[in-house]
């Protein structure tokens, strides 16, 4: 059904930023085992004096902002929830890398299969710090049932509506995971 949404996002993805039209980046599953997380890109490829790609909100593009915006950069997921990678709820994955950072109550959030969306989405999104995002991602483990389920992909679909929590304040999305903080 989205497939006619999908390859017109990949048409003005290509035309806006050239090729490719998908990110594709290693992410830690269900129990931390990586996978490969698709999403339409939003930034472009520009680099220092030094070869170094620049900071997030120096590539961020004014149409990648709009896909961020509108979520429709997350659409690419719907193929790993296909694949059996990820669920449509369940919390956010996150960078390999962040995996041994975690401490014994963090870890806990691989206990489920990432999602799409999660109680850390409707309760604030990328406006809240690591800390709480994962006390919010641990408390879905322990509660997660099909009702629950319901509710956050109806609360996701407002927030996406009133475009709230997508970015922390002075970042392009978050900050960098670099431990308890």
């Amino acid at each position: 059904m989205l497939s006619p949404v999908l390859l017109a996002l990949v048409f003005w993805v290509r035309r806006r930023m050239g090729p490719p039209a998908v990110f594709a980046q290693q992410r830690a599953g269900l129990r931390g085992k990586p996978f490969v997380l698709y999403k339409f890109r939003t930034m472009n490829d520009s680099r220092d004096e030094q070869g170094e790609l620049l900071p997030d909100e120096a590539r961020l593009t004014e149409f990648g902002q709009f896909l961020r915006r509108s979520s429709l950069d997350e659409l690419p997921q719907l193929w790993n929830v296909l694949k059996g990678d990820m669920s449509l709820v369940g919390p956010r994955p996150l960078l390999t890398d962040y995996v041994p950072l975690y401490d014994e109550t963090q870890r806990r959030r691989l206990d489920v299969k990432p999602g799409v969306t999660g109680w850390a989405q409707i309760n604030g999104r990328n406006a809240i710090g690591w800390n709480e995002k994962f006390a919010l991602d641990v408390w879905y483990v322990d509660h997660c049932s099909l009702g629950l389920d319901l509710r956050i992909i109806f609360l996701t679909l407002v927030k996406i509506l009133k475009r709230e929590g997508i970015s922390a304040a002075g970042e392009a999305t978050m900050p960098r995971f670099t431990g308890n903080e």
